[in-house]
């Protein structure tokens, strides 16, 4: 699924509850995250949930980083899978590029998601910006 496709179904469905089961059943989608990487250097500060965040950076003229995250809570799982199609794979430039805040507007988010899953979701896109940060450093 691409970012346009998931607007296109969040615009499709009529209803939270449908948008909320789509967004769980993305978070059940994430591969597998290694169980050693679920250390505190990895975790994500200011989610409320466990979030653990991990990367690795595939070397070339333009470097592309590649992004590993979970949670212990299914909707944020699914606020996950909404971040890694957004961000994964992508180079640091792309990444700073990414307009993240209108992807949630597009999406209905901001109205719909509490403040701290709101707080939450933005911790992990500052996480991603740092790594990309350092990576094109």
């Amino acid at each position: 699924m691409t970012i346009d496709d998931l607007v296109e179904s969040f615009e499709f469905l009529d209803n939270w509850e449908d948008r909320y089961r789509l967004l769980i059943d993305m978070g059940r989608e994430l591969p597998e995250f290694p169980e050693e990487a679920r250390i505190e250097e990895n975790r994500v500060e200011g989610c409320t949930s466990n979030v653990w965040l991990v990367h690795d950076t595939e070397d070339g003229a333009a470097p592309r980083i590649r992004f590993q995250a979970d949670s212990d809570a299914f909707i944020v799982k699914g606020l996950i899978a909404v971040i890694l199609m957004a961000y994964s794979g992508r180079t640091p430039e792309e990444i700073r590029q990414t307009d993240i805040e209108a992807l949630f507007t597009k999406l209905g988010l901001e109205q719909q998601l509490t403040p701290n899953r709101r707080n939450g979701f933005f911790a992990m896109v500052e996480r991603i910006h740092e790594i990309a940060d350092r990576e094109a450093a």
